[in-house]
C-alpha cells in the first residue's frame, strides 16, 4: 500500500468502557418488558432457586434488575404500541406478531423485538396499514390486541 493513503496522525477512537448489557441491548438503553413477560421471568427465576442453579439465579436477578415494565394502554387504540398483538393478513393468510422485549422473545411464539426492523415498522403503524415483515411478505394489519397477563 502507498503511503500517500496512510494517516499516521489520526488516532484511533477510545472505547467507553461500556459494555453491552446482558440482554443486548447497547449501553445506556432502556430494558423495556411486558408485565406477562416479567413474571414468566420471575417464575423461571423461583424454578431456578428450587434446582439450585446459581448461575441461572444470578442472570435471572440480573436481568430483572435492569427491566422497565410497560403497561399496556389504558384504552383500545387503534396504534401499536408495546406490547400489541398484531393480527396480519398476508394474501388472505392470518399471521401474528407480538412485539415484546428482547429478554421476552423465548416466552411467545410469534414474539419480535421492539428493537427489530420488524417490530420498529409495527410500532409506527396503524390498524389498516401495511408492513413488510422479515421475510419481505407485505402484511395489513387487521387487528391489535393487548393479552393480559
Amino acid at each position: 500500500m502507498s503511503r500517500a493513503f496512510v494517516k499516521e496522525d489520526v488516532d484511533l477512537p477510545e472505547r467507553s468502557g461500556r459494555k453491552r448489557s446482558a440482554s443486548g441491548l447497547p449501553p445506556g438503553a432502556t430494558n423495556y418488558i411486558t408485565a406477562r413477560g416479567a413474571q414468566r421471568i420471575r417464575d423461571a427465576l423461583a424454578q431456578a432457586r428450587a434446582a439450585n442453579d446459581s448461575a441461572r439465579v444470578a442472570e435471572l436477578e440480573q436481568t430483572l434488575a435492569s427491566v422497565h415494565v410497560v403497561d399496556p394502554p389504558d384504552a383500545p387504540s387503534n396504534s401499536v404500541a408495546f406490547g400489541a398483538t398484531v393480527t396480519l393478513d398476508i394474501h388472505g393468510t392470518v399471521e401474528t406478531r407480538t412485539v415484546v422485549g428482547v429478554d421476552e422473545l423465548d416466552f411467545e411464539r410469534d414474539a419480535v423485538s421492539w428493537i427489530s426492523p420488524l417490530g420498529k415498522n409495527l410500532l409506527a403503524a396503524d390498524a389498516g396499514d401495511r408492513v413488510t415483515l422479515e421475510d419481505g411478505r407485505v402484511g395489513k394489519i387487521t387487528s391489535i390486541e393487548y393479552r393480559s397477563a
